[in-house]
Formats: C-alpha cells, sequence, structure tokens
C-alpha cells in the first residue's frame, strides 16, 4: 500500500512539474501567410535559432500558491536574423514564474524582408494567452510584453500597433484583444532612422535601401499615443550594440501622453546582457521590474 501510495504520489509530481513548461503552436492550423523560409530550423550556441518559419511558445506557468494572475509574453532578440532563447527568453520566464507571473517565450518567425511576419506572431500569441487565461490562471487584463533588443523592436511595435478584437472575425482567437496591458523592453531597438537607429535589424525586417514609409512605420517612437501601455525599461549606458538614445526617445514620447514608465540606465553593462550576471549593478534589473509591476497593481 505504501508502495502504492509513493508511486502515485511521484506521477502527481511528475505531472505537476511537466505542466509549469509546455509549448504550444501559435497558429496550429498554419499562419496566413509566410516567411519564405525553406531551410530547417537550426539551433546553435546552445539554445539560439535561426532559419525560423513556425511560430511557437513556450509556457512557464507559476505555482498556485505564487500566483498572481499576471503573464508576460517574451520576444527574445536577434537582430530580426536570430533569437537568444536562453538568456531573453526562458531564463526571464522562470524568473517571473518565481515572482507568481506566467512566463510566455515566443519564438515568433524570423521576417526575411516579410516585416508585418514577426508583429502578426506577436498579437497572435497575446490573443492566445487571452483565450487560454481561464485554463491557465491568467487574468486577460493582465497580459504584458517583454523584449530584448530587436524583441524589443517587436514588442514596442506590439504596444503601439494593435486592436481590442476583431469582432467580425471568423476564427473566434483574432475576437480576442491583442493590445498588451504593459510592456518590460530591455535595451531595445526601438527606431529605424539612421540617425540613431539599428540598421542590421531595419534591414532584416523591411529589406536594404531608403523604404522611407516603412522606416517611419517601424521607427516606435513616432507611434507612441495614449493607448500606448505603461512601459518600464532597462538599458546600459555603455551599450554600444544599440544607442541609448533609442529608449530615451520612447521614454519622452510615452510621456508626452502622460503614459506611466520608468526607465533605468546603467552606467555598465553593455548589449545583451538579459538575464546573464555580471557582478555589476545592472544585475538587479528584475527586481527593479518586480518591484514596479507591484507599483503599477500588475502583481500584489
Amino acid at each position: 500500500m505504501k508502495t502504492s501510495l509513493a508511486i502515485f504520489t511521484l506521477v502527481i509530481i511528475s505531472l505537476t512539474s511537466m505542466a509549469q513548461d509546455f509549448k504550444l503552436k501559435v497558429w496550429p492550423n498554419g499562419a496566413p501567410d509566410s516567411n519564405g523560409m525553406t531551410l530547417p530550423e537550426e539551433t546553435f550556441e546552445g539554445k539560439r535559432v535561426r532559419n525560423v518559419s513556425e511560430a511557437e511558445i513556450y509556457v512557464y506557468l507559476p505555482k498556485i500558491g505564487v500566483n498572481t494572475g499576471a503573464a508576460v509574453v517574451i520576444c527574445p532578440g536577434g537582430g530580426y536574423m536570430i533569437e537568444a532563447m536562453d538568456h531573453e527568453g526562458y531564463d526571464l520566464a522562470e524568473w517571473l514564474a518565481e515572482q507568481g507571473v506566467a512566463g510566455i517565450v515566443l519564438k515568433y518567425r524570423l521576417p526575411y524582408g516579410h516585416s508585418e511576419i514577426p508583429l502578426e506572431d506577436a498579437q497572435r500569441a497575446l490573443r492566445l494567452v487571452r483565450q487560454k487565461a481561464a485554463e491557465w490562471g491568467i487574468n486577460p487584463a493582465k497580459v504584458g510584453i517583454a523584449g530584448s533588443s530587436a524583441g524589443g523592436h517587436l514588442a514596442s511595435t506590439a504596444g503601439t500597433k494593435f486592436d481590442l478584437g476583431k469582432p467580425e472575425a471568423a476564427d473566434p482567437i483574432e475576437k480576442y484583444s491583442c493590445r498588451p496591458d504593459f510592456m518590460l523592453l530591455l535595451y531595445p531597438v526601438i527606431t529605424f532612422k539612421e540617425e540613431f537607429g539599428h540598421m542590421g535589424s531595419r534591414t532584416n525586417l523591411i529589406g536594404a535601401g531608403n523604404k522611407w514609409e516603412l522606416v517611419e512605420k517601424y521607427s516606435n517612437e513616432l507611434q507612441v499615443t495614449a493607448q500606448t501601455p505603461p512601459t518600464f525599461l532597462i538599458l546600459a549606458d555603455d551599450d554600444t550594440g544599440v544607442p541609448s538614445r533609442n529608449s530615451v526617445e520612447f521614454y519622452l514620447a510615452l510621456k508626452k501622453y502622460k503614459i506611466p514608465a520608468e526607465m533605468h540606465i546603467f552606467r555598465s553593462g553593455g548589449h545583451g546582457f538579459g538575464m546573464n550576471k555580471k557582478n555589476l549593478p545592472v544585475d538587479q534589473w528584475p527586481n527593479l521590474f518586480a518591484q514596479w509591476m507591484k507599483s503599477q497593481g500588475i502583481t500584489k
């Protein structure tokens, strides 16, 4: 009897552990369009991926006792050429789950010049989380988005280009809002202006050349409105990859519309630190974000 009870307990523990980490296809019936990638997806240098042609989400749910009902869709960076799934994705999701926040890592389709593709995936992921909210223990009014570097560009694009649902849509998931309720932007690419933009991300998203209409469309400091969600920004002053002015201009645009925003610029940290520890003050940024979520009423 004791043996049977022990086996039953182990099974329950195993199932509970498995439930904390699973993945879903963003478009299980096929995406509405293609990014043109025909090469097989490849994982390299640990958990970096390229040649992504199918979007997936990796879901990390908090334990019931600590669950706050909040969730964050996470967009890893990589210049719209690769995606750094580990320190800008999975590691952040695990930390969020420990704070009682569902961490949902989005492996978005890379654009290869098809500029609408990543945003389609981010919007769909936000809708999908709201559609699954009751099942996953999430408050649909507390679904945020996070992004690092080019992932920060994608997140800020989702935060400035959204709808509150499409009532006429045949697809029931499309009826849900894709507006994030808050944003976490880590050393984000914001602008495609040549003066201080990240030209690699720009070329990979919209293609080479001076496509001024697209440059303006994806310069997100120009797209802020009164409906853009509250935002928390983190960056380092010695970032030589993405100039700090990207974050500063976005912050100023938010303040123009009196949108709640908080920005921390650390003296050292460089670009791409994510959840990696550098034995520097920048290591404290997750705690600052946790405090900000509490101050915004997102968590308890």
